[in-house]
């Protein structure tokens, strides 16, 4: 019983005084469960933004692109790769 009212009374380390970097904790943990979320959220944010087909931008776009990869690729020559990207301008 003792100890239990020594360790209520001065807290685990038994000299009465905490560590002098026990302040310091809530802070950290704080900022962590701040920084986690925020860090989250700009992951995804980052994500969205690298995609130019999604979120309410030209919705060709990146039909475009893929077949700018694919002429760059040598997977379709000029006259197609001209041929499909009027096709796509005429759909505007």
């Amino acid at each position: 019983m003792t100890m239990v009212m020594t360790m209520l009374a001065h807290g685990p380390w038994g000299q009465g005084d905490p560590p002098a970097f026990w302040p310091v904790f809530p802070l950290v943990f704080g900022l962590l469960w701040l920084a986690v979320p925020a860090a989250v959220g700009y992951l995804l944010w980052r994500r969205a933004a690298a995609r130019p087909d999604v979120g309410g931008r030209d919705p060709q776009a990146g039909a475009r692109t893929i077949l700018a990869e694919r002429f760059a690729r040598g997977e379709i020559d000029e006259d197609e790769y001209h041929r499909r990207m009027s096709a796509l301008r005429a759909d505007l």
